[in-house]
């Protein structure tokens, strides 16, 4: 059984490739903008924005594009205001979704993620009504071409709080503070990364199969493809044949 980290990873490849066609330059150009606007335009004193100039350079993003969204981010050029909005419900078989998005009409974002859900056996829940079931955590995904017990080393010298083990790649795990460290201690041993986020990561999870297990991934696909949400997170256990089956229907 595999849930949450495997659709990631899926996710991740498909975003590379949609970053090839600038797909995803819209939701990295938001990110960016907001976090310079939180914590100000320069890189070495906002994580977030250091983080974000990662994610965009890792999407081949021009330079002038990244630098554009950080001066609308600190008023240096005029921008659309963006705010941040966490939408929370439930999918098929009862799995809790966490939507984190970033719009510039909230009626109009609400009324959008309420449709794909209520289209998908999902339904649209209050605030607070599932965040309790996630804990954020720093996240970074390697591809499992090296020895564990090296990488192992490395990350706890550098402040990780655990290794996971899939069978095409290792997930390391760290409190969101130490993200940064910890990236760059594999980043100086020549450890290749495919994916580092903070992320939401659930502390229960939820076995879904057959037609649910179908609509929830259809439903996380469809809240993911638009263009005002940024991450979705959800609770869901799911066979890994039928993990591998949507990852080819993707093209993975």
């Amino acid at each position: 059984m595999s849930g949450h980290s495997k659709w990631h990873q899926i996710r991740h490849k498909k975003a590379v490739v949609d970053a090839k066609k600038g797909k995803i330059f819209t939701k990295l150009i938001k990110e960016i903008t907001v976090a310079a606007k939180q914590g100000g335009g320069n890189p070495d004193t906002n994580p977030r924005l250091r983080l974000a100039i990662q994610n965009a350079k890792a999407a081949n993003m021009p330079w002038e594009n990244i630098e554009r969204a950080i001066k609308r981010g600190t008023g240096e050029l005029p921008g659309v205001f963006y705010e941040e909005v966490v939408y929370e419900g439930y999918g098929p078989g009862g799995v809790a979704l966490y939507i984190e998005s970033t719009t510039d009409n909230k009626n109009r974002t609400v009324a959008e993620i309420r449709n794909i859900l209520n289209r998908h056996n999902g339904s649209l829940g209050e605030a607070g009504s599932v965040a309790w079931i996630f804990e954020r955590k720093g996240v970074i995904q390697i591809p499992k071409e090296y020895d564990e017990d090296t990488i192992l080393a490395i990350i706890l010298d550098a402040g990780a709080e655990d290794l996971k083990a899939y069978d095409t790649f290792f997930e390391v795990l760290t409190a969101p503070e130490n993200l940064e460290a910890v990236r760059e201690a594999l980043e100086k041993n020549n450890i290749k990364i495919d994916d580092a986020k903070v992320r939401m990561i659930p502390k229960t999870t939820v076995k879904v199969e057959g037609k649910d297990a179908q609509l929830l991934l259809k439903l996380l696909e469809a809240l993911e493809d638009h263009d005002d949400v940024q991450n979705v997170y959800a609770n869901f256990e799911i066979d890994d044949s039928v993990l591998a089956e949507y990852s080819k229907q993707m093209g993975g």
